[in-house]
């Protein structure tokens, strides 16, 4: 049985393969503008860069990295009424990240709007820190003005072990009208990063003006995302962009994280042979909570990061 007894109630179609084919149109919901083609486009591209290894040789190579659940982490979700479809925000956090400590990965807290989004996270990682009071989780704020920001990082000073900004969401569909946001610029970042005494993160790294972003203010983290098909930019895939600018991307940051279609061990593998070293996955734990509890998420990770669940 799922979180509540209706599992119907819940937005997620629980795809035998999350592909982005079951929620085309689902905005607010689980999945992403322009009939979800970024979403697809993601899901197919590590696949697509399994396939060009075939032929350049670099198969093996790939799939015989070792995958560490330390290499892992439950993606930043927010929205769990109007995107999910849980009855009541609260419902979701604790559950979530609980199956992910149990699953033995990372996690990622997110932000959003009304307030509440982000606190209601932050507390579900307090609840787990009585248990394992070394627990710490990577908080992604969306780009509010640096002043709102400072209170929010304040907020999350007990709970984060790195500090990240969606760059990318300024404009993001769901949030639209509702707040104020903007694009961050090196200078309002530098700013942030004063403020902060973790590792700060830029989120949202997929044009090549982004990277030029990266470049001047040196991130800690480099996350490329394309916020799971959510967001307006160009199309194309974080695989592809992984692949193409990794290397240079590398030289500006001290580490590469990425998301976006992430379904399989080979997937991670993929991952981490371009350069990431950590890869972030949200909507398949997202869909095995919902449809099968706590146990259902945990067994999801474990069948994803042992290789269960290949191609």
């Amino acid at each position: 049985m799922g979180i509540v007894a209706n599992r119907f109630e819940f937005k997620c179609a629980v795809c035998s393969v999350c592909d982005g084919r079951g929620c085309i149109g689902q905005m607010p919901g689980m999945g992403g503008v322009n009939n979800n083609k970024n979403f697809k486009l993601n899901f197919e591209g590590w696949k697509k860069l399994r396939q060009k290894a075939v032929s350049d040789g670099t198969i093996k190579s790939i799939l015989s990295i070792p995958v560490e659940t330390s290499a892992v982490r439950a993606g930043p979700v927010t929205g769990a009424v109007q995107n999910i479809g849980f009855e009541k925000e609260e419902y979701f956090y604790l559950p979530y990240f609980s199956a992910a400590r149990y699953g033995d990965i990372g996690l990622c807290v997110g932000d959003g709007y009304p307030d509440y989004k982000l606190h209601y996270g932050l507390d579900a990682v307090r609840k787990l820190q009585k248990a394992e009071p070394d627990l710490k989780a990577a908080v992604f704020l969306k780009p509010y003005p640096n002043e709102k920001l400072f209170d929010r990082i304040e907020a999350a000073r007990d709970v984060a072990e790195i500090i990240g900004n969606d760059i990318d969401s300024y404009n993001i569909e769901t949030m639209r009208n509702l707040v104020q946001l903007e694009k961050k610029t090196p200078a309002l970042i530098s700013e942030i990063r004063k403020k902060i005494s973790v590792p700060y993160a830029l989120k949202g790294i997929f044009c090549k003006e982004d990277i030029e972003l990266v470049k001047e203010v040196k991130p800690d983290i480099a996350f490329i995302s394309n916020h799971g098909g959510r967001i307006d930019t160009r199309e194309g895939s974080t695989a592809e962009f992984l692949a193409e600018y990794g290397k240079e991307i590398k030289k500006y940051c001290g580490e590469i994280w990425v998301d976006g279609g992430v379904r399989t061990r080979h997937d991670i593998q993929t991952a981490l042979f371009y350069g990431a070293s950590q890869v972030i996955i949200a909507r398949p734990f997202v869909a095995a909570l919902v449809s099968d509890g706590i146990g259902g998420m945990i067994k999801k990770i474990d069948e994803i990061i042992l290789g269960e669940i290949i191609d």
